[in-house]
């Protein structure tokens, strides 16, 4: 149900445009007398109904290719029967709620995707570590589906853990051939070339996917870490700014955003801004510790590769102001 939750900034902002823009319109047509301008009341019931459909329009927009067809048979019967609440008898409208209700819970089970008995595989075998037996699995459900971009990503992240980079990219660019609408599969793509030190090709990926998700702070953050790699600082400032007022969810993330900031606003020569980036960082204590600890384990030592310098800084600059200087 996570799918659900992921919104994003823009496309709130986009319904609270609709919502308020159609609220104006209605109070527009209340302040007409009714009588002398019958029109008004069946296009307020259009207006009403623009605002579910609208809203639904705006979150599919968002979703990869394989979650879109789903919601769409989900949401909007649902949002027809809520519609239809407005124009029925008073007595009927409780009815018409519940049907509406039942429908989503019951979409929600009946439209729920199965996973093939090879990607169950795959995930129990990751589970415990045993990275070929997930492999084996993968590429035998893509021998039978080799069309289905969900099993690339899959297969994509498990070759990541095991640290073949190579086949990893090639995976998602197989999802952007066969999703090129995907933001999540160009964000893929960014991180492994970027984990692959293929800087400039890491960037163009993750500028497809803020391209194609405007607004998602998952391709913000990316951009703004591959910058920063190649010391491109205004953008670097400007995306790892981005990705911040988007409301990052994870300490973690925000550590290392502000991190890149303070080190742009340093190559910029702006050290006051540097200390305040610094200052936000400081508060991020709780995301250093996850770090060391996902840095921990077992599997991440492609990880290690990339993130294991940012986090000795950030560590460092958490004790010593003086360190600072070393970031440019």
């Amino acid at each position: 149900m996570t799918e659900f939750l992921r919104f994003g900034t823009a496309r709130l902002r986009a319904v609270f445009l609709l919502i308020a823009l159609t609220g104006l319109a209605s109070l527009v047509l209340n302040a007409l007398d009714a009588r002398e301008n019958p029109w008004t009341t069946p296009l307020q019931t259009l207006l009403a109904f623009s605002v579910p459909v609208g809203a639904i329009f705006i979150y599919v927009s968002g979703l990869d290719p394989s979650s879109r067809r789903r919601s769409i048979i989900i949401l909007l019967p649902m949002a027809l029967a809520l519609v239809l609440t407005l124009v029925v008898e008073a007595n009927l409208r409780l009815p018409l709620a519940g049907v509406a209700l039942g429908w989503a819970l019951a979409g929600w089970f009946l439209f729920r995707p199965k996973q093939p008995r090879q990607v169950q595989q795959a995930i129990r075998a990751l589970r415990r570590g045993r990275h070929r037996e997930a492999l084996a699995a993968m590429d035998e459900i893509i021998r039978l589906e080799p069309k289905v971009a969900a099993h690339y990503r899959l297969r994509a992240e498990i070759l990541r853990l095991d640290g073949n980079l190579s086949r990893a990219s090639r995976d998602y660019r197989r999802m952007t051939d066969l999703a090129p609408g995907d933001a999540g599969a160009w964000n893929g793509l960014a991180e492994v070339l970027l984990q692959a030190r293929r800087h400039q090709e890491a960037l163009e990926a993750a500028r497809e996917a803020a391209r194609l998700a405007p607004g998602d702070w998952v391709a913000s953050y990316n951009q703004g870490m591959i910058e920063d790699r190649l010391g491109l600082a205004r953008p670097a400032l400007e995306h790892a700014g981005e990705a911040l007022a988007a409301n990052v969810p994870d300490a973690r993330h925000r550590l290392l955003l502000n991190l890149y900031l303070a080190r742009a606003r340093m190559r910029l020569g702006d050290r006051a801004g540097a200390e305040k980036a610094l200052r936000h960082m400081r508060r991020e204590r709780k995301g250093l510790e996850e770090w060391q600890r996902l840095l921990a384990h077992e599997q991440a030592a492609t990880l290690r590769k990339v993130l294991e310098g940012d986090i000795q800084l950030a560590l460092a600059l958490m004790q010593d102001d003086a360190a600072l200087d070393g970031l440019v």
